[in-house]
């Protein structure tokens, strides 16, 4: 067992606290303990003699006297003006100064002195313990002395001092036992943990964080845990998913260049036309390896946060436009319709233009590429009450409920079946939303089964210049 675990952590601080406790103990105990007994017995007394000031015409004064007495473990003697004793209460606790006792010196003292009351404190030559005493008047011949011990010599003290080392030596043997199995309980789910821990770290993902004891704080540990496990395992997963993705984007387009660069050489080195058709498929290929190669760099670029929002005003509506007339070849080749609404002619936003522009470009890509036979793409652009609302939406066959959380991780929908893009890299909405994030625009998607899918976000009314 390491020096400075948990385990031994948790038993030494229980065993201080333990400790810690006992010298307070011992503390009041032995220190404190006459300072105390002082206080406590100084209020008795003076109880005992309000309450014969009190009673002292009641003809059951001798009753009355007894019982405080007994019960404030007094001693209470009245004697007339000669000193001679009257009456003296049935309790004489130790170390009590009685009628017996030679030195009456203070009792005259008070005769003579005519004051109502005295509080004196001397040495009982009996038991050589300090006393003190309250001296009373009663009336013109009666006095009353009310005394008792400042000094705890009472058997019961003893007892309680030799029953305090019996409570230290057993306290201090329960500490260590029980400490022990305490720091054991509460560390030993923390110590599996981290050897859990370990093997994720090595990349062991099939590793289970779990607590069976009913602590709240490791509970929720072990579900922390369990989540980062779960979202390692995810970004593993995507990773390997990415490398096997773009390594299939990068191969395609390589095994065109090179099959094509072939043939201009071997079969069409004088055929002009055909060599003019085998560059131009080259280039559309090299075209497609730059598109790949820019979009894993913006998306890149984005999740580093190294880029930074370029801001100025320019028309949605224009910007829009031109992203569509890019596909007039699709269009007029593939039959592709591309139904653009919107109610303003021009609609003014303060914003990162090239940004914008990607997450437009790639959310019309993405309907492109998953729109249903009609080959159909609406774009929206709707001014409501707080926000513009965008709008791109194609006929497909929708997106599984379970999948809509998960659409906007990079290559998430390809991980089951690759489709290489028409005109893009997977990566695109991976784009949109890194993009829309550095905007601050709430975006999302809704869709249904055999009826296609809704990409959409807002442009807040604060980005739009009026």
């Amino acid at each position: 067992m390491k020096k400075n675990s948990l385990h031994i952590k948790i038993w030494q601080y229980f065993l201080i606290f333990s400790l810690l406790i006992l010298g307070f103990l011992w503390t009041f105990q032995v220190l404190f303990l006459n300072q105390f007994y002082r206080i406590s017995k100084t209020k008795d007394i003076a109880e005992v003699a309000n309450v014969i000031e009190k009673y002292k015409d009641n003809k059951n004064i001798a009753d009355i006297i007894d019982k405080e007495a007994m019960n404030k473990s007094v001693c209470v003697e009245i004697v007339n003006e000669k000193v001679n004793t009257i009456y003296s209460s049935m309790y004489f606790g130790k170390g009590c100064v009685s009628g017996k006792e030679q030195n009456l010196e203070y009792k005259k003292n008070f005769i003579k002195s005519n004051k109502i009351r005295q509080t004196y404190e001397l040495i009982n030559p009996m038991f050589e313990n300090r006393t003190l005493i309250q001296a009373i008047k009663l009336d013109s011949e009666n006095y009353a002395f009310i005394n008792t011990s400042m000094d705890p010599i009472d058997g019961t003290v003893d007892i309680l001092q030799s029953q305090l080392i019996f409570v230290t030596i057993l306290v201090l043997i329960l500490s260590f036992i029980i400490s022990y199995f305490i720091s054991h309980h509460i560390s030993q789910p923390i110590v599996e943990m981290n050897k859990a821990a370990k093997k994720l770290a090595q990349g062991q993902f099939q590793v289970s964080f779990k607590s069976e004891e009913d602590i709240n704080e490791l509970n929720q540990l072990a579900h922390t845990l369990n989540y980062a496990r779960d979202e390692l395992t995810k970004t593993d997963e995507l990773r390997q998913d990415l490398m096997a993705n773009v390594s299939h984007d990068l191969k395609t387009p390589l095994t065109m260049i090179k099959a094509y660069a072939e043939m201009s050489r071997d079969l069409h080195s004088k055929d002009k036309k055909k060599q003019k058709e085998d560059m131009d498929i080259i280039i559309s290929e090299v075209d497609r390896l730059t598109i790949l190669v820019n979009d894993i760099l913006e998306l890149s670029s984005m999740q580093s946060n190294i880029n930074e929002l370029d801001k100025k005003d320019f028309d949605l509506i224009s910007l829009t436009k031109d992203i569509i007339h890019r596909y007039k070849v699709l269009q007029e080749t593939e039959n592709y319709k591309f139904e653009f609404n919107h109610q303003e002619k021009e609609i003014i936003i303060n914003a990162d233009q090239k940004k914008m522009q990607q997450v437009i470009y790639n959310l019309i890509n993405n309907a492109i590429n998953y729109t249903g036979e009609d080959n159909k793409v609406i774009i929206n652009v709707i001014k409501e009450e707080k926000d513009i609302l965008v709008e791109i939406k194609d006929t497909g066959k929708g997106i599984k409920d379970e999948d809509l959380p998960y659409i906007w991780d990079k290559y998430y929908k390809n991980k089951k079946k690759h489709k290489r893009n028409l005109v893009g890299t997977g990566l695109g909405l991976s784009i949109v939303k890194n993009a829309l994030q550095l905007h601050n625009y709430s975006f999302g998607v809704t869709s249904q089964k055999d009826k296609g899918s809704c990409f959409y976000f807002r442009i807040p009314y604060e980005s739009i210049k009026k």
